[in-house]
């Protein structure tokens, strides 16, 4: 397994097309995919390769002088707890430590409103990250947003 920052727009989204659209339990809705994957052109972002094919990726999306987020992360399903989501963050972290960021964030959807998404929690959690707050509209009412939040100092 490798992990390369890719530079290059068009393979930025490629690379996420290919893998977000085998990922339809968190990236299901169309417009939200490809709105993903239009923004990411212009941002920090990693990618793990398997003998030189993309199996997963994350992104990161400035919100302030002072933070980043991670904007969008997917892993082929095939690949799921082998490591590579942690590794990618791993990367991404020193990263954004080197760029002198103080915080990262992460949005998911609030713990207990869907299994999938129970996970993805569990996960930002084991990473470090902590509680920051909910905004139980933000997406919609079916969808409350989770904030997490881990200082880099």
């Amino acid at each position: 397994m490798e992990i390369r920052q890719i530079i290059d727009s068009s393979e930025k989204q490629n690379i996420m097309r290919r893998i977000l659209e085998t990922l339809p339990d968190w990236f299901g809705i169309p417009e939200a995919r490809e709105e993903y994957i239009a923004k990411s052109g212009n941002q920090i972002f990693f990618c793990a390769f398997d003998c030189n094919s993309p199996v997963g990726f994350l992104y990161l999306k400035e919100t302030g002088s002072a933070t980043v987020e991670l904007y969008v992360m997917g892993v082929l399903k095939e690949f799921h707890r082998k490591g590579i989501g942690r590794e990618l963050f791993s990367q991404a972290k020193k990263f954004a430590m080197e760029q002198g960021y103080s915080f990262i964030q992460v949005k998911t959807v609030q713990m207990g409103k869907y299994e999938e998404y129970d996970r993805t929690n569990k996960f930002y959690l084991s990473l470090g990250f902590k509680e920051f707050e909910v905004f139980p509209t933000l997406w919609d009412e079916s969808n409350p947003c989770q904030i997490y939040i881990m200082s880099l100092i």
